[in-house]
């Protein structure tokens, strides 16, 4: 591999349009390293001969003078989003081989721009997971080794069961793990409960969740409509402010998609953070939080202050009930959304001896566990008898943790701080045992964020004792990406890159 893989988007747009390289070199440095990590299970389906037509395009239009902002630019595509021609399976078997004959609105807008696409990347079954081991295609490994393992020991588990390896979090771990090995310059990704910050955190990239309806949903794989939003993985957080300004936009095939201009992102990059006042919520100190995590929040808001922001104490009180409500929101829009796989329009079919068993045996086929766990509680809590009493009550509690963030907006916060995860990285197999709670846990600091609607970034902010990259979750107002952006540069800035790891995997 050579250096064109671990230059950041932005370096490699101004190479490009400088024309000190060529977007088939870039492309074909990106598919070679692609082919070599194979390993870490980050692509599920490679598509080397489209990237390098989209970029002998982009090359034609770059000496035209015709170039669009994202030129010439090798993407991952996480396997929720529908590709023309390409198939999707949001990495599950019930949809078997589906070749879409449609495009996202997301990669349209990519494509547009004139990206390129190396393939479709890993994700959790349906994105219901937290480490990406629910894929039906296996598990995604994160480049960055166990602790205290050699390259030799570490390799070697790639080729057996993958149990000690890391687990780049979910359920896009694909596009984390391919943006942190440099196997794309930036990937999109999707997060309904803190399926793009937790990953990002764990891998040392940059993810945003955008507010919900700043980016159309039409296209992407349902899983919780009132809760799903696209948004970007990648290096730095300029990069991260490249990727949404091409992906936002409104959308008149999605009625949630809100009518607004997009902000060239970018632009608030370096922006002065002086005056804007942060603040720290006290509920997200949660037993059980190791005290490097506390240490590090410490460490980001001195950053923050040092830059000339204000720190102030904040209260969001009914963050203690963000978890079990989402638990019982997600899973009721999922057993809705994932209706319409029974085996009669498209994907596999199991015969059977009439249309409801032939119902039963498709979908007990089709469906993994943790899919068939999240439609089994969800179908319950909409049930006749139950829904007032579970579901009507979590959606009560979503109004009151929304009205929680507009009260801090209102008292004069720009901006919330807190950690994305609750620990680093853990090891393949560690937490997917018998009991699920441990492995919903991880999205402690960042289902609110959701549950509220509202722009939640991650940024790395620092290793572990062991050498794991750790990150910090700014959370704005809604529509307000550009003042998180601002701030987490200054985070980036003041931490300092995070180290990319060396490929043990060759």
């Amino acid at each position: 591999m050579n250096d064109l893989t671990h230059m950041t988007l932005a370096d490699a747009r101004d190479a490009l349009k400088a024309k000190k390289i060529t977007a088939v070199e870039l492309t074909d440095a990106h598919v070679a390293a692609v082919s070599a990590a194979a390993p870490l299970n980050a692509y599920v389906l490679e598509t080397p001969d489209q990237a390098r037509a989209m970029a002998a395009q982009s090359d034609k239009k770059i000496a035209a003078g015709t170039a669009g902002p994202l030129e010439g630019i090798p993407l991952g595509i996480k396997d929720l989003y529908a590709t023309k021609g390409v198939r999707t399976t949001a990495c599950s078997n019930i949809l078997g081989n589906f070749v879409p004959d449609y495009e996202s609105t997301v990669t349209s807008n990519l494509w547009r721009d004139g990206a390129v696409m190396l393939g479709k990347l890993n994700n959790d079954e349906f994105a219901m997971g937290s480490s990406n081991e629910t894929s039906s295609f296996g598990p995604v490994v994160s480049p960055w080794a166990p602790p205290n393992w050699s390259p030799e020991k570490a390799k070697a588990a790639l080729s057996g069961d993958k149990k000690g390896l890391l687990v780049p979090g979910g359920s896009s771990g694909g596009s984390a793990s391919a943006v942190a090995a440099g196997l794309c310059l930036g990937a999109t990704a999707t997060d309904t409960g803190g399926s793009i910050r937790q990953p990002a955190a764990f891998t040392g990239t940059v993810g945003i969740k955008p507010t919900y309806g700043r980016c159309s949903r039409w296209g992407i794989v349902a899983f919780a409509s009132s809760l799903d939003q696209a948004g970007p993985i990648a290096r730095t957080v300029r990069d991260n402010a490249i990727l949404l300004t091409s992906m936002a936009g409104h959308d008149p095939k999605d009625t949630t998609s809100v009518d607004l201009p997009v902000p060239d992102y970018e632009a608030a990059i370096g922006k002065s953070v002086k005056g804007m006042t942060i603040g720290i919520p006290k509920e997200y100190r949660v037993d059980g939080m190791s005290s490097e995590i506390e240490t590090l929040w410490s460490k980001g808001a001195q950053w923050l202050k040092d830059a000339g922001a204000k720190i102030v104490d904040v209260s969001l009180p009914h963050t203690k009930y963000a978890l079990p409500a989402y638990y019982i929101v997600a899973p009721a829009e999922a057993s809705s959304n994932l209706a319409r796989y029974d085996g009669v329009r498209y994907g596999i079919r199991v015969q059977g001896k009439d249309i409801t068993d032939m119902y039963e045996k498709t979908r007990a086929a089709g469906f993994g566990a943790e899919v068939r766990r999240r439609i089994m509680i969800g179908t319950y809590v909409l049930s006749a008898g139950y829904y007032d009493a579970y579901y009507v009550r979590a959606q009560k509690i979503r109004t009151l943790i929304k009205k929680d963030f507009e009260d801090a907006y209102a008292s004069g916060v720009d901006a919330i701080l807190t950690p994305a995860t609750p620990s680093p990285a853990f090891g393949i197999g560690e937490k997917s045992g018998a009991d699920p709670v441990e492995m919903y846990l991880n999205d402690i600091f960042t289902v609110t964020v959701n549950m509220a609607g509202l722009p939640g970034l991650a940024v790395p902010a620092g290793v572990s004792a062991e050498g794991l990259p750790l990150g910090l979750q700014l959370i704005g107002r809604a529509f307000d990406e550009e003042t998180l952006f601002s701030l987490g540069e200054v985070i980036e800035q003041a931490a300092g890159r995070t180290t990319l790891p060396k490929r043990w995997w060759v």
